[in-house]
């Protein structure tokens, strides 16, 4: 049983919450998130829709517990508490591309009031790769643009595409447990990147891939049409060979490929900034005092990935956007029932306030 009023938190609970508020007041919509991680993600997003009659807070689940993840984000601790009020944002993780094939991708998928992030993750989003030149020379104050981040990608997802309708397919089929999402993210990551070859690292993992594929072949031979079908499917969801990393586990996008090239490319131009300034310097006290300024100027590229934070430039953000400005049509909609109610309700006690007074003075007429 509830011991206090927050207890039974639910979007009308926020609705109640805003009701007492002046009229002209701005109405709150909560907004909640997986972890802490999430909040700047979608603060930032949130904030370009807020408007002269709606605004969002964006929390996490529980105020008095550390509990997170998707399924408390999208359940809320009550349940389906979620409406107008109060809405979830989330991971899609692989619950989009499963198209209802279970409870959470039936809710993600069906509810109004769940927002999600379309591609895999946020970090999908951190890593785009037209940002990721910025997020060095961020790091490193160096402009000197050694690879081509979003070709580089493009050939990637290229090559992962045909493994990656396979992973959703075993997800979607039940079969995870023959290849699952780790399975998948083994055959795909990067080994060590030469920025003088960077295809050579292409090269391997296209190796593992082809493998990985001649073994889900012949295992599976009599599903090809289904595969065939489900590409095509694919393609219907936004998922290209060009844009596959968007839709791959983020951790694996960020951690196994994404950081493969940026720590080792960020050492490279820390140490061409230092040969400059080594080079430069008319002795040794200044070298020694532009080198300690240079190291102490930056911050590490984790921490910059980390606030690599530009969905506008994503192509699924479109996505995001048609469903938060679905959402606000309806909380207009529902403003408006309620507006048009409370109208009538008023109206009705006039009428009855009329008769009532009609009914008195005819009353002391005969009296």
């Amino acid at each position: 049983m509830a011991r206090k009023l927050t207890d039974n938190l639910s979007s009308l609970y926020v609705q109640a919450a805003n009701s007492l508020r002046p009229k002209t007041a701005r109405k709150k919509i909560v907004a909640y998130v997986e972890s802490f991680d999430d909040v700047p993600f979608w603060s930032h997003i949130l904030s370009q829709f807020a408007n002269d009659k709606y605004y969002f807070q964006v929390m996490l689940p529980s105020s008095s517990t550390l509990a997170k993840g998707k399924k408390v984000a999208m359940m809320n601790r009550l349940g389906n508490a979620l409406g107008e009020n109060m809405i979830s944002c989330v991971d899609s993780d692989y619950d989009y591309l499963l198209q209802g094939a279970t409870a959470t991708s039936r809710k993600l998928i069906r509810s109004p009031f769940v927002i999600h992030t379309y591609a895999y993750a946020i970090e999908n989003y951190q890593c785009y790769p037209t940002t990721l030149h910025d997020v060095c020379v961020q790091a490193t104050l160096n402009d000197h643009e050694y690879i081509d981040f979003p070709a580089f990608f493009r050939v990637y997802s290229n090559i992962i595409h045909p493994l990656f309708v396979w992973n959703i397919w075993c997800y979607r089929t039940g079969r995870h447990g023959v290849f699952s999402i780790q399975d998948f993210s083994e055959a795909t990551r990067l080994g060590t990147v030469s920025f003088n070859v960077p295809i050579t690292a292409l090269e391997q993992v296209g190796g593992k891939v082809r493998r990985k594929l001649e073994w889900l072949h012949k295992r599976f031979a009599k599903f090809e049409g289904e595969i065939e079908a489900l590409k095509a499917e694919m393609l219907g969801l936004g998922v290209t060979p060009d844009n596959t990393f968007l839709f791959v586990q983020g951790h694996h996008l960020k951690d196994n490929v994404t950081m493969k090239m940026l720590v080792p490319l960020c050492a490279r131009l820390r140490r061409e900034r230092e040969d400059e300034i080594k080079n430069l310097a008319l002795h040794n006290q200044q070298f020694q005092n532009e080198l300690s300024s240079y190291r102490h100027s930056g911050e590490t590229v984790e921490t910059i990935l980390r606030k690599n934070i530009h969905p506008e430039v994503v192509p699924t953000f479109e996505l995001i956007s048609r469903d938060i400005n679905r959402l606000l049509e309806t909380c207009r909609k529902h403003d408006e029932r309620k507006a048009q109610r409370e109208a009538e309700k008023e109206a009705n006690r006039a009428t009855c306030q009329q008769i009532n007074e009609s009914i008195c003075q005819q009353d002391n007429a005969n009296n």
